[in-house]
């Protein structure tokens, strides 16, 4: 008999990953930044990406790290899960961060870049069919985040607030 030791598996900024029960998958540093976790409760499996941008439209194509923008991140993860089995017409989102990190005294809309990874993962999510079950954005705190793909529980701590499960 082998006994299968529950790991953490932690996904930097910028960065994604894959993890399947009994494991869990976290991300810590979630400011304007946003967590997106994919998952098969069927297959107890998810994804998380980390990411920092909207857009890769304006990165440098050359070198480019897929896994910070919106766009390329929750496609390749859509494909990373599709490659291991996972059926996207299973998948479920939750989302989490966004938050707006600085008092903007201009209106400047490239500032708002929290909210503006907020839209964008929505609007990404909903090209892909893929529904919001839970969310917890915006605001004005960090987040850490872990992921349970065995009871789809999203756990979240903010700074000087209670942990909080969607």
């Amino acid at each position: 008999m082998v006994i299968k030791t529950k790991q953490v598996i932690r996904v930097g900024i910028g960065d994604m990953n894959i993890a399947s029960s009994p494991d869990t998958i976290r991300t810590s540093g979630l400011g304007s930044c946003v967590g997106i976790i994919l998952y098969d409760d069927v297959k107890k499996t998810a994804g998380l990406a980390h990411i920092m941008l909207p857009d890769s439209t304006l990165a440098k194509k050359q070198g480019m790290k897929r896994a910070k923008y919106a766009d390329t991140a929750i496609y390749d993860l859509v494909h990373a899960l599709k490659d291991i089995g996972i059926s996207t017409y299973r998948l479920k989102a939750k989302i989490a961060g966004g938050a707006q990190m600085f008092q903007l005294s201009s209106s400047n809309d490239m500032m708002r870049i929290g909210p503006r990874n907020i839209e964008a993962v929505k609007s990404i999510l909903l090209s892909f069919r893929i529904p919001i079950m839970a969310e917890d954005v915006g605001g004005t705190t960090g987040r850490t985040i872990e992921f349970d793909p065995a009871s789809c529980e999203l756990h979240i701590r903010s700074v000087n607030k209670r942990e909080k499960v969607i």
